[in-house]
């Protein structure tokens, strides 16, 4: 700053890249400005006061910083050093970053002085390339300017020492070289040869060398997955670096719609980062958001997964009791429709005594329930008459309660429950009635390939059962109803879900089953309060054992044994029982059944391979339970079902050494005697009870036992919740594999395609970039002489990449030897002209075209004796 008149006056002077003498080349020519440029600006008055700007405060005085000169782009040749510069007004104090590629430069080469900030790149490599940003701020703003580093590899003309640095850069050549000798024309033919590549200009016929380096689109640590509260922002923000400029973005939601902005949601991008912002983000936000970017050498995309997380709805049912006695009770209940977008963590029970309705007369039960039952053990008396609520939690809060469940009243010591010994009812389908005529229809507890189950009561007796209403539209889906409600008949035994009536009308075929309270057993297991060894595990595997081994001996296979199939009476024991025989088929000797029915992971390989199934069958399946049950993983899960499928027809699986550390031999033996791919050579139910690994641990063999991590047990629930459905039908997942392979025709990825509607706005970034020629940098004029090397630089930009021609004098220019054309990707083209001959002066034009038009740049070129 100088004073002139008394009043501040801000001198912005011109620079240009600072290189080292003997690194110097033609980018710095770009920094040259014009005569009346490299003149001190002395009427550009900078933070000056008025007698008016006098009355305001400082804070109002400050000025925001501002680049009157920006940085500018330059290319330079692997090796050399190169350095940006601006020159940045504004008040003070002032403090300058730098950015590379959007990352902090750490470097001790940085200043800033009068006004100018300089950042110098010593010996330049391809990882030097990029984008440069120099950030100023004050108390009054912020502001930036970048540029773009071009680091290109020549190796046509070797440099000397002796190199100079013009408007066109030369080698001076030998003293006595003042014409062409021949082994100076040797070395040009030689020159010719290592660099043939075809040219842009083909009419000419000089060489032409083009780059390609790395990449087109790299993202730079792009974020996998973003969750957030429900109202608050969202903010999806992908850093790339581009090999190229300019870029063009789009964001495609779900590979299906393009996201623009609108009242809630903005989209922003430069040349380095793309983001989505969401205000006040709702559940319907969920989902993947794929960025694309494109630049004019090609184009990458990075898939964000965005989850908007909120408390869970209320539990979806009431909570039913069971098992009441003097002072305790079992109470059930059907989980939240809607689980807030992330997984419930557990439930809160709460009671209250009967004839108190004050709000706070509710009191917690427990806080920390993990499964859909609970049992009561404590705070309740003889006589005592309650009614229950269930809240879900997940990370986002908890829920409200769930409906109050009906009133209860506590037994007393002589109505004591009697245990009661198993009774079995042979089901006769009542085609006169409705289930709604006997049965209240409660909540959903599930749905399936056939139908819907609901949780009913008796109207007169109250006892809790589950209906399996049916979807029996055509005579084919009452045919298979009618034939799992004869089956059922058949298998009467304490390790098997009984069948306790029928129904069938014209509307709808329902069948009522015995209401199973204790849950899934995998999810009980899991139960922080609940014990899992190898010995409980072996318990668990004998009742399922003992239930199919009944089940095999009426020739009968279920096909559908799977983990969501073995359910616990209560909370609170360990009895089992097997339930979903809606797949199950009874054998007839001499008609070989062929199924195309089953869950991938569970299915054995004659089901996938379309071969005759037996009782065999259901010995893989559980043989693939039992290796869940003591690892928590899969033995054949793939990363798709192709993948699942096709390693289970090799029947490749294999004891993880940390997931079986614990884990007995005669354990992994057991496994190994189910998991056979030959039918033959699987163990039968009662071989499976027998084995040693069964023996092991009678009463009579009790050994010290270890807990079993139920970390990754827990992990394979979460997976399996998302999995439950849909995928029944193996025949279509046979196609999907073959369709999958390598050499399949009209073989494709796994994930579906995108919509139209994202196909066309990832097709406009190409029409976004297409620009006609435009030259960066043009000729500049020289005087070199006689047996100089001449190298003529411009930069042109344009896409589709302008085709360049050069002329001299109007005329093509003619290939000869020591002529050759440099044409870089990045739009950097230059013309060589070796030995220079007087005969070589006049106007050289570079002429670029592409099919939105044509420029042009010229320049003198004299040669002097």
């Amino acid at each position: 700053m100088e004073k002139d008149g008394g009043k501040p006056k801000t001198y912005v002077s011109t620079f240009r890249l600072a290189l080292k003498p003997q690194a110097r080349s033609f980018c710095v020519e770009e920094q040259r400005e014009d005569a009346t440029k490299r003149t001190f600006m002395g009427n550009n008055k900078l933070g000056v006061s008025s007698a008016t700007d006098s009355r305001r405060t400082p804070v109002q005085a400050l000025e925001a910083p501002h680049f009157k000169q920006p940085l500018r782009d330059c290319a330079v040749c692997e090796g050399r050093d190169a350095s940006f510069q601006g020159a940045i007004a504004g008040s003070r104090p002032l403090s300058v970053s730098w950015l590379h590629n959007g990352k902090r430069v750490h470097s001790s080469n940085t200043s800033f002085q009068n006004g100018v900030a300089s950042l110098t790149l010593s010996q330049c490599s391809h990882g030097d390339g990029g984008t440069y940003t120099c950030v100023a701020e004050n108390t009054a703003g912020k502001r930036s300017s970048s540029a773009v580093l071009h680091i290109t590899t020549t190796k046509e003309i070797p440099r000397t020492s002796n190199q100079l640095h013009s408007e066109v850069t030369f080698k001076v050549g030998s003293p006595k070289n003042t014409e062409l000798s021949s082994a100076s024309k040797e070395r040009s033919v030689h020159r010719e040869e290592e660099v043939k590549v075809p040219t842009a200009n083909r009419d000419t016929n000089p060489q032409t060398k083009v780059s390609s380096k790395g990449p087109p689109v790299e993202f730079v640590d792009p974020p996998e997955q973003v969750e957030v509260r429900v109202g608050e922002q969202a903010r999806l923000h992908c850093e790339f670096r581009s090999s190229s400029v300019p870029v063009a973005c789009c964001w495609i939601y779900k590979k299906n719609k393009v996201v623009v902005g609108g009242p809630r949601m903005s989209v922003r991008s430069s040349e380095t980062q793309s983001d989505v912002e969401i205000s006040q983000a709702c559940p319907e936000d969920t989902g993947s958001y794929t960025v694309v970017v494109r630049n004019v050498k090609g184009s990458a995309q990075h898939t964000v997964s965005l989850g908007v997380i909120d408390r869970p709805d209320p539990p979806a049912s009431q909570p039913v009791i069971a098992q009441l006695s003097t002072e305790s009770l079992v109470l059930s209940w059907t989980g939240p429709s809607y689980d807030g977008g992330t997984a419930v963590l557990g439930y809160k029970v709460e009671v209250r005594q009967e004839g108190q309705d004050e709000p706070e007369s509710w009191t917690e039960a427990t806080s920390r329930c993990k499964n859909t039952s609970y049992h009561v053990l404590s705070g309740l008396e003889p006589h005592g008459q309650y009614r229950f609520r269930v809240r879900a939690y997940n990370s986002a809060g908890v829920s409200e309660p769930s409906q109050e469940s009906e009133c209860v009243k506590m037994a007393t010591k002589e109505e004591k429950k009697k245990e009661e010994s198993e009774s079995y009812v042979t089901v006769t389908i009542d085609t006169n009635h409705k289930a709604k005529d006997f049965y209240n229809v409660h909540e959903k507890l599930g749905v399936g390939k056939f139908g819907q189950v609901f949780r009913m009561s008796h109207k007169d007796t109250g006892q809790v059962v589950a209906g399996k209403f049916y979807r029996a539209r055509t005579a084919k889906e009452r045919t298979a109803a009618r034939k799992e409600i004869s089956l059922m008949n058949s298998l009467h035994h304490p390790k098997l879900a009984q069948c306790l009536a029928a129904y069938e009308t014209r509307a709808e075929m329902v069948m009522v089953m015995e209401y199973i309270a204790g849950g899934e057993l995998f999810a009980r297991i899991v139960d922080d309060n609940f014990e899992h060894t190898e010995p409980t595990s072996a318990r668990y595997m004998q009742q399922i054992l003992e239930g199919m081994q009944y089940v095999h001996k009426q020739n009968i296979v279920h096909l559908d044994l799977k983990p969501e199939n073995i359910v616990c009476v209560d909370t609170t024991g360990t009895r089992i029982k097997i339930i979903d025989f809606g797949l199950a088929s009874e054998l007839e000797e001499g008609k070989p059944l062929l199924v195309m029915h089953g869950t991938p992971e569970f299915v054995a390989p004659e089901v996938i391979n379309y071969e005759p199934v037996g009782l065999e069958t259901d010995m893989w399946s559980l043989g693939v339970i039992c290796f869940i049950l003591l690892s928590g993983e899969s033995p054949f899960q793939g990363n798709n079902d192709a993948e699942t499928l096709a390693h289970v027809t090799a029947a490749q699986f294999e004891f993880d050494e940390e997931s079986f550390e614990d884990i007995s031999d005669e354990a992994k033996g057991f496994i190994s005697s189910l998991l056979k791919r030959d039918q033959r050579c699987r163990l039968s139910c009662a071989e499976a009870l027998a084995h040693p690994w069964m023996v092991s641990f009678t009463p009579l063999n009790r050994r010290p036992t270890k807990s079993l991590n139920k970390g990754k047990m827990k992990r394979f629930l979460a997976k399996r919740k998302w999995k439950k459905t849909g995928k029944a039908v193996l025949a279509l997942q046979r196609m999907a594999n073959l369709s999958n392979r390598p050499d399949s025709p009209g073989s494709s990825s796994e994930e579906p395609g995108w919509s139209q509607e994202a196909e066309e706005a990832i097709q406009s970034l190409d029409k976004q970039l297409q620009s006609e020629p435009r030259f960066q940098r043009t000729l500049r004029d020289a005087t070199l002489p006689k047996g100089a090397t001449a190298r003529l630089t411009c930069l042109v930009n344009g896409y589709p990449q302008p085709e360049v021609k050069w002329l001299q004098n109007d005329e093509p220019v003619s290939g000869s030897v020591g002529v050759t054309v440099e044409q870089h990707e990045d739009g950097l083209c230059s013309l060589v002209l070796a030995d220079l001959e007087p005969s070589d002066s006049g106007v050289y034009v570079c002429r670029a075209s592409n099919k939105l038009g044509e420029a042009m740049c010229s320049a003198k070129l004299k040669v002097e004796m």
